[in-house]
């Protein structure tokens, strides 16, 4: 358990380092391509949009080929993208290789993960999500520090060096046990099993979340460059919030496990709705810096709650869970990048308020539905 754990971790680790690797980049993108704002919405939301389109496609790949086989397939395609990212001279090839990226990770995330619940006891089905996510968040933590040092470096030697840790994570995946595949599902038992409630909740409760972090992807990295901040001081900013995230993602498991559901989602959505509305307004750099700390831990605290319900919901309707776990990514990538893309361009049209304070309503809305049912 502890070696699929790992194995698991590794590769959530070396996705979300990647992604988030953009977030001090995006400044620099910015200003090389004369890209607006809402032109770095687009860069930031081509891979989340990648993870949309690859998202179903990724659980029936996993129930249908195996999850070993859709892992290393995903790994492959991985180190690709990520290399291809690294030599890119053009917005065009930039936006299409986070694209790839993003198909890549829906198949990463939904086979590493089912491969991990599969062998999972059902009563720790929460802790081994948050422990997962926990080295993912670790994974998000390093993205920025590997986009500082591609900043003073080179984007090649940083990105090729993230290429060829994902073939060596498809040679272990090669060589680990998985389990014996499970009859296929089609896409009218997906369907069915959208009109529970629970499923529908377990999905918008991934989906606001990464609205808010899609937002805050875009707008924080600008308005803090715009305040002072180099790509390496954004970085140490992100790197410190997702520091906070991913030491409260193993605790979240277990209260989850132990206290329900509810409770972590009802804490995350009153601490969410207050820093969202705080986030427009500082004038200093170093205020605006804690806030978006703030943010990013407060965000956070839904993934593993909102995760463990998609999956105990599944399992009770008696769907795999890999097509549960593809649901994840069916709802955080347009979450992510209708957050990156609209939010971008509402405050490109506007101020930045306006998209955060839309956002604070919706966790307000959220709340209270939470709380009838």
């Amino acid at each position: 358990m502890r070696r699929l754990l790992l194995l698991s971790g590794s590769i959530v680790f070396l996705d979300t380092m990647f992604f988030a690797a953009l977030t001090p980049l995006l400044p620099h993108y910015a200003d090389r391509f004369e890209l607006s704002k809402a032109g770095a919405g687009v860069l930031a939301a081509a891979y989340p949009t990648g993870v949309l389109v690859g998202a179903l496609p990724s659980g029936f790949a996993a129930v249908r080929f195996g999850l070993k086989r859709t892992a290393v397939a995903a790994l492959l395609t991985m180190a690709g993208t990520t290399v291809a990212f690294g030599f890119a001279g053009s917005i065009v090839v930039l936006d299409a290789a986070r694209f790839a990226q993003g198909l890549a990770s829906a198949c990463a995330w939904t086979a590493s993960l089912a491969w991990l619940l599969a062998a999972a006891p059902r009563e720790r089905r929460g802790e081994m999500i948050g422990a997962a996510l926990g080295v993912a968040i670790v994974g998000a933590l390093f993205g920025p520090v590997l986009g500082g040092v591609a900043s003073v470096t080179s984007t090649r030697a940083a990105f090729s060096v993230v290429g060829a840790g994902a073939l060596g994570l498809a040679v272990w995946a090669l060589a680990t046990h998985e389990p014996p595949p499970r009859p296929g599902q089609s896409l009218a038992e997906l369907w069915r099993s959208l009109h529970d409630l629970r499923m529908v909740a377990g999905i918008w409760l991934v989906a606001l979340p990464a609205l808010m972090f899609g937002t805050l992807s875009v707008l924080a990295p600008l308005r803090l460059a715009a305040l002072g901040f180099g790509a390496v001081a954004i970085g140490a900013v992100y790197l410190v919030s997702a520091g906070f995230e991913a030491a409260a993602a193993p605790v979240l498991g277990r209260v989850s496990d132990r206290r329900g559901r509810r409770l972590p989602i009802t804490v995350g959505l009153i601490a969410s709705t207050a820093v969202t509305v705080l986030l427009p307004w500082p004038p200093w750099g170093g205020l605006l810096a804690a806030f978006v700390i703030a943010a990013g831990t407060c965000f956070g605290t839904f993934w593993v709650p909102a995760m463990s319900l998609l999956t105990d919901t599944a399992e009770a309707l008696g769907l795999d869970h890999a097509m549960a776990l593809a649901l994840v990514s069916l709802a955080w990538a347009p979450g992510q990048a209708v957050g990156a893309a609209a939010g971008g361009s509402l405050a490109h049209a506007s101020s930045d308020a306006v998209p955060y304070l839309l956002l604070a309503g919706a966790c307000v809305l959220t709340l209270v539905a939470v709380r009838r049912r």
